[in-house]
């Protein structure tokens, strides 16, 4: 089932409708509700976040964010730890749970998945993204898309496009060339739309090259539904609107959440006025109500949550999704007869979500702790818990990293429950260093130090750097692991369990090595991609620059061979797809799986090209001693690049490389092959290895890009931010007055991470957006009358009152 299937019923019903009431249609009638017609008996539906596990409100509490108070849902493991599955049957699987809950919570569109690229590790929501790569990111939201959507609930793919930095994002310029965009930040949105057909695509906030992805006809028009063939509706994300008749003619359907009718107002006065076709707004109306029937259609009578089977499946996601990155010696797995020493105060609260718009209110949680002493109790292990740190802020404390070591001098084992504390990355700011706080650097040494035998596990969203890598014997990334990451945490320290994932991102050596930190949340309206395709482990691999952890790394307690690569060109003109096959055989003692990645090379391009782009991954689960064939299809696209000046896909007549490999650096297998394809070549932008890194505006020039300059602060106007106007005496006044309006919509949490998240988003807040959140009781009238004041203009302010 999918919107589409309504199209004929939707068009009927639009035709029965007055200019008002389809122009209502096009924005919702709460927070979370779709646009009714009472005339007609026409319910609304509601959406909700989000993509790891859904956030629903009480009906009472629907005009409210309420990041706090949600409805009990399962917290699954957030997408960058799925991701480090490389596992789609298990997202689609952990997505069809997610769907279930939502049929139960009478949710019809589930706000997720997000897919935008980890172009920085700083990116303050990347843990609820999938990876620095688009194939990786396209095949993960395709498998989630699918599982949801087989559970006749919708999902809402986002943030379309380039939005990768949260610093500004409601204003920011995002200036990147089209070849960028179309080989970067365009594929998984591309991959998910033309295999999957989410029933929405939410715009960004951000502009791109000058205008709001909610107004911009390439984007939304040629890319999304002339080349891709999108059929769904096109939403808002949440306040995301900035011209609302414009973002009509440009195709974007609904805008969320309500406006208190103000911006419907707007559209229904251009028809009117004769400046907006009404055919144009029955199409956007149409699609809004094939949604709305979709939704309809998809519920079912209430049911009970399995919670406790959904719990099962999140721990296993954990599992699957965990990274075991150091294990010298074999020190892992414990024996659970051991003393183990536990420290670190994730132990007794996990940090296992993001802060956010996904946070999840978990059905259940357990403590690591519980887990611990549970899976040693029936040994006769022993395990002793220390702190360590605060678990807010990890405060410097050196008494609590001395009763650490003291504890750790007669333990068999060590483990350290590190990471990130979630005031430390969010949805609504990003992160200013790669480091984890001080306190735990501090603990993690000195606990080493008087006991070698110590193993780390990390619970963040994002990289961090590891000064004590060297003097630690084990390192297990379990990332944001959900609710059930406890139960995964005991299963893979004490060998219940074989860790088989695989980073799905880059571990720098430090921050300065990221290609993006040159020009990353550097201007708070303007950022540009000068690093273009230099991303991740393309950077890395083609500069022969060393990482802490190369992109698709991951150790296990079982070994792999890997046998002879066979190349299969069924039509070497590429009419038909090559297959490569690897045979994988586990040449150890337990049970695990191994995750073989196809890379392709170009040699000789006209063009740059990355040393190696990710094309294709198998995943292998093998018995010890058993052989398994890792197999995957290439078709023509997987050795094109984007011709900027012919306007398409284009594969050249050189030798190519399929390279096999278990990680993108350790390198199984090169396979040759040479396309029987057209001669001619690229000529715009033939710059060859020797490219610098960062380019100058006139290289991006000769790309196409025409790089403009930040926009002025000055005069203020309708896109001023909150943080701009706040040195101005009515500036303060509006400030103070929308942060009390903005702790109501918190739900009046006291939550630190909550409050840092609410004063982050308000600095970042636009004028503009004072409508929506005033669900329009703030006019345009009052609004130029405020904007006239700012800037001293009072003879203005007052001809705006009449």
């Amino acid at each position: 089932m999918h919107p589409k299937d309504f199209r004929e019923q939707a068009l009927n019903f639009v035709a029965q409708l007055g200019l008002e009431e389809k122009t209502s249609l096009l924005s919702g009638s709460s927070f979370w509700d779709l646009q009714p017609i009472v005339r007609l008996d026409f319910p609304a539906i509601t959406v909700s976040d989000g993509p790891h596990g859904l956030r629903t409100q009480d009906a009472f509490r629907a005009g409210h964010l309420g990041l706090t108070d949600s409805a009990p849902a399962t917290c699954f493991p957030t997408a960058v730890t799925l991701a480090s599955s490389w596992d789609e049957a298990l997202v689609r699987e952990v997505a069809e749970a997610i769907g279930h809950e939502a049929q139960t919570l009478g949710v019809s569109v589930v706000l997720g998945p997000g897919v935008n690229i980890k172009r920085s590790p700083l990116c303050g929501r990347n843990f609820e993204y999938f990876s620095e790569d688009p194939f990786l990111s396209g095949r993960m939201a395709a498998g989630f898309i699918q599982g949801v959507q087989s559970k006749g609930i919708g999902t809402s793919i986002k943030h379309f496009a380039a939005n990768n930095q949260e610093g500004n994002r409601m204003v920011i310029d995002t200036q990147v060339d089209e070849r960028t965009l179309r080989e970067i930040y365009l594929p998984a949105f591309e991959i998910a739309v033309r295999e999957s057909q989410p029933w929405t695509v939410m715009h960004a906030y951000n502009r791109l090259n000058g205008v709001y992805c909610g107004e911009n006809d390439w984007l939304l028009g040629q890319v999304l539904r002339d080349e891709w063939g999108f059929e769904g509706l096109v939403v808002s994300d949440w306040g995301a609107t900035n011209d609302r008749v414009a973002g009509v003619r440009s195709g974007m359907d609904l805008e969320m959440p309500a406006s208190g009718g103000l911006n419907d107002t707007k559209v229904a006065h251009e028809v009117v006025e004769g400046s907006l076709d009404e055919a144009l707004v029955d199409r956007l109306a149409g699609r809004v109500v094939e949604l709305m029937l979709a939704g309809q259609a998809g519920r079912v009578e209430p049911q009970e949550t399995d919670f406790d089977a959904h719990q099962a499946l999140a721990e296993r996601a954990a599992v699957q999704g965990a990274v075991l990155l150091k294990n010298q010696d074999q020190i892992l797995p414990l024996k659970p007869s051991m003393k183990v020493v536990v420290v670190g105060a994730f132990a007794e609260k996990p940090r296992f979500q993001g802060a956010g718009s996904s946070q999840v209110n978990a059905a259940q949680l357990e403590a690591p702790l519980d887990r611990l002493r549970a899976a040693v109790k029936a040994q006769g292990g022993e395990v002793v818990y220390l702190p360590g740190y605060d678990v807010e802020f990890a405060r410097h404390d050196p008494a609590l990293i001395a009763d650490a070591v003291e504890a750790a001098k007669s333990a068999d084992a060590v483990l350290v429950l590190a990471g990130l504390p979630l005031l430390f990355e969010s949805e609504g700011f990003d992160r200013s260093t790669l480091d984890i706080p001080s306190q735990i650097n501090a603990l993690i040494s000195a606990v080493a130090a008087v006991n070698p035998r110590t193993v780390v596990a990390l619970s963040n969203g994002s990289p961090v750097l590891m000064p004590w890598l060297g003097e630690v014997a084990g390192v297990l990334e379990l990332y944001l692991a959900g609710q059930a990451g406890a139960g995964a945490l005991a299963r893979l320290v004490f060998g219940e369990d074989c860790p088989s994932g695989k980073l799905a991102e880059t571990f720098p050596l430090a921050l300065e090595d990221v290609p993006a930190q040159a020009d990353f949340a550097d201007h708070p309206r303007r950022v540009v991609y000068r690093e273009g395709l230099n991303v991740g482990y393309r950077y890395f691999t083609t500069y022969k620059k060393p990482v802490l952890f190369p992109f698709g790394f991951g150790l296990s307690y079982t070994k792999f061979s890997y046998g002879k690569a066979q190349l299969d060109v069924a039509r070497d003109d590429l009419s038909e797809p090559v297959r490569v096959t690897v045979a994988v055989t586990n040449t150890g003692d337990v049970r695990g799986a191994e995750i073989v990645q196809f890379y392709v090379r170009q040699k000789g391009a006209s063009v740059f090209r990355p040393d190696r782009e990710l094309k294709g991954f198998a995943k292998l689960c093998l018995d010890p001693g058993e052989t398994g064939d890792a197999s995957i299809s290439l078709d023509r696209r997987a050795f094109a690049f984007w011709d900027d000046e012919a306007k398409r896909w284009r594969v050249e007549p050189t030798d190519f490389e399929i390279i096999v490999g278990a990680s993108s650096e350790e390198i199984r297998a090169v396979l040759p092959f040479r396309p029987a394809v057209d001669a001619s070549y690229n000529s715009r932008g033939a710059f060859g290895i020797d490219t610098p890194v960062i380019l100058s505006d006139e290289q991006l020039c000769a790309l196409g890009l025409r790089v403009t300059a930040p926009e002025d602060s000055r005069p203020f106007s309708r896109n001023s931010t909150m943080a701009e106007i706040r040195g101005h005496w009515l500036g303060r006044r509006i400030y103070a007055k929308t942060e009390k309006q903005m702790r109501a919509m918190f739900s009046g949490a006291t939550d630190p991470v909550v409050e840092k998240m609410g004063q982050e988003f308000l600095k970042g807040l636009p004028l503009r957006a004072l409508q929506t959140l005033s669900s329009g009781a703030l006019t345009e009238k009052r609004l130029d009358m405020i904007i006239a004041l700012l800037n001293g203009h009072w003879i203005t302010a007052l001809r705006s009152l009449f």
